[in-house]
């Protein structure tokens, strides 16, 4: 395998973006990307363009990675348009990754971006409705909606508001995991107040705001367990990455040590189980296959960017990775273990429920995250030491789980 660094990330704020389109979300990104990399836009010589809503909401149904590209000034070179979900930002990654493995360049650029706040908020909210099996939806939803039975919701504990049906699903897992593990709503709330706390020092948050367990369970509820707080917003951004082999970055203006080597890049969909298999989770598979591409293994990581659409997702995907055991991914984090400061942080950015979530740059924006820190350059939430770090991004829903899972892992430089 070829060596391949990310020689330069850029992403804009995550939030709200009344007065810039998509177009210029990306190229804020873009040019920011470049710049950290010293690199010029006639180097790129391959791109990707994840994106979900850009032609739902935006009428640009064909096409909009060359067109966004085109309009950067990128000319003659490959492009390719991603949708993968939440994970398109992911894929767009991997498949520039790819790209140079393969030898068909040397220096490529990911890019994603998704501009969700718009006037038509039903509009917005239907773009989850073809998360999954659209001809299946109502077997889809029941089958998932049942993972939950056996623990009522209090009253008083349901939104009577809009919102989106994976809101539902979600809170089915919370209460799939709840039966079986002991998991306690108050657990699932120290996750969301970790993640707003560590979203304080995050200038490119969508959320600053510091919470306490007590006040994200006092929150305005969605569907039991989960809080507004437990939950990602709909967001505007975009964030980009420019991946190169070590002939790629010689190329380049920029401090060859500031480079961050990509160890393992995976992507994936699942199979058939059931709930009573967790070993045989699509983000467990991908992890297993990351870990087996870099050499390393959960223990050797020192911090992690997850998939927390809902806080729920944390802890789900914390033990998908082998971060925590099985079942203890609740009384890990009330203890401290995975916030700044513990054992193993997970979501130093605050993660999608305080950093945002436009689903095309999110997975992006988590390896903006990690760059960072590997870096040493997180400022006020930086991560002691960090050496070796583990990105996870789920998109969709088939089965049980996600219908597509990315898991990579990222080094710090031996040099700085």
């Amino acid at each position: 395998m070829r060596t391949v660094h990310v020689a330069g990330v850029g992403m804009t704020a995550f939030g709200r973006h009344p007065d810039s389109d998509v177009y210029a979300l990306i190229e804020q990104a873009v040019q920011r990307a470049l710049l950290d990399a010293g690199a010029a836009l006639e180097q790129v010589q391959w791109a990707a363009y994840g994106t979900v809503t850009h032609g739902w909401l935006h009428g640009q149904i064909c096409v909009p990675g060359p067109i966004a590209m085109r309009r950067l000034g990128l000319q003659r070179i490959p492009v390719f348009t991603v949708e993968n979900a939440c994970a398109s930002g992911s894929s767009a990654f991997h498949l520039a990754w790819q790209a140079l493995q393969a030898g068909a360049c040397d220096i490529a650029l990911a890019v994603g971006a998704d501009k969700m706040v718009v006037p038509d908020k039903a509009r917005a909210f239907a773009v989850f409705e073809a998360g999954w099996d659209v001809q299946t939806a109502q077997a889809n939803q029941a089958r998932l909606i049942e993972l939950g039975h056996g623990i009522e919701p209090p009253p008083g504990t349901m939104s009577t508001k809009p919102y989106s049906v994976f809101m539902d699903v979600y809170a089915a897992f919370c209460r799939d995991h709840m039966r079986r593990h002991g998991t306690t709503q108050r657990q699932i709330a120290a996750v969301a107040a970790k993640n707003h706390t560590h979203s304080v020092h995050n200038p490119l948050s969508q959320y600053r705001q510091a919470y306490t367990v007590e006040e994200v369970l006092a929150a305005p509820p969605i569907a039991y367990p989960l809080t507004l707080p437990m939950c990602a917003p709909v967001s505007d951004g975009a964030a980009a990455a420019l991946l190169c082999t070590d002939a790629g970055l010689q190329r380049l203006a920029g401090d060859a040590r500031r480079a961050v080597r990509v160890r393992a890049s995976v992507v994936q969909v699942g199979e058939a189980r059931t709930a009573d298999e967790p070993q045989r989770s699509i983000a467990a598979h991908a992890a297993r296959r990351a870990y087996e591409q870099a050499g390393l293994g959960p223990q050797d990581m020192h911090l992690a960017e997850v998939h927390d659409a809902t806080a729920m997702g944390e802890l789900l995907n914390v033990e998908a990775l082998g971060l925590v055991p099985l079942g203890q991914s609740g009384p890990a984090v009330e203890r401290g273990e995975l916030s700044i400061g513990g054992r193993l942080p997970v979501n130093p950015s605050g993660g999608l429920e305080s950093k945002g979530h436009p689903i095309g740059a999110t997975g992006l924006g988590q390896v903006h995250e990690l760059v960072m820190q590997l870096r040493g350059e997180a400022g006020a939430r930086q991560v002691e030491g960090a050496r070796l770090a583990i990105q996870e991004n789920g998109g969709g829903l088939i089965g049980i789980e996600e219908a597509v899972a990315a898991v990579q892992i990222f080094e710090r430089a031996a040099i700085h």
